[in-house]
């Protein structure tokens, strides 16, 4: 179960970023987050997810970047952005599925 989840997972990492990143959106803060730092952190820990299971320090960081998707996506009005940025705390919130899953 979690390997075909974790290769659903790395498909949709790959369409993620396959996707260019947001024009306008380097060096922009959205609800005081850095939108590319936003990018970067999410790459990481989807990436060490993929890559075997999390120290719990970082299963707490991962639950906290859904928590900071789920202040900025609604203040993204930008089409292409707020559709980039859900496909983002999408792969997430997979990743963090993963991770309570391995808790099993």
């Amino acid at each position: 179960m979690i390997q075909k989840k974790l290769d659903a997972l790395a498909q949709m990492m790959d369409e993620y970023r396959a996707m260019p990143f947001p024009k306008g959106f380097r060096g922009l803060d959205v609800e005081d987050q850095d939108m590319v730092m936003l990018d970067a952190d999410t790459a990481g820990y989807v990436y060490r997810v993929l890559d075997g299971p999390l120290p719990e320090p970082s299963r707490g960081g991962l639950i906290r970047l859904l928590g900071v998707f789920e202040k900025v996506l609604p203040a993204i009005s930008n089409e292409y952005a707020s559709k980039y940025y859900t496909q983002a705390r999408d792969v997430a919130a997979l990743a963090a599925e993963i991770e309570a899953m391995r808790d099993k």
